[in-house]
């Protein structure tokens, strides 16, 4: 199982071992890390999910599809590693990734 840590956006870090297959957001939930929402259950439908994801992991993740990048579209706060976590399925090339919430999902 790769190691992801997931940080909040006071600092708090939480790194799980996650299951290949499962979206990130998915773990999270699974292990109780405060900061994913996950208000639509992982449909792309609600942005409460989103996270950052450190520049060097960021091609790991694959590429966001239409429907994510419209709901990015919406944010105030997107960046350039902005994405969704319903979107990014974990594989094993994710051990060691680090991904940051933003301020409003705390």
């Amino acid at each position: 199982m790769p190691k992801v840590t997931l940080i909040e956006f006071n600092g708090t870090d939480h790194t799980i071992d996650a299951e290949t297959g499962k979206s990130l957001m998915m773990n999270a939930i699974d292990n109780g890390i405060p900061g994913i929402d996950a208000d639509c259950g992982g449909a792309c439908a609600c942005g409460t999910c989103h996270v950052f994801v450190e520049q060097k992991w960021f091609d790991a993740t694959g590429e966001s599809n239409p429907l994510e990048d419209s709901m990015l579209s919406m944010r105030p706060d997107r960046e350039e590693v902005s994405r969704l976590s319903c979107q990014i399925e974990i594989t094993d090339a994710m051990d060691g990734m680090v991904v940051r919430m933003p301020e409003y999902q705390m």
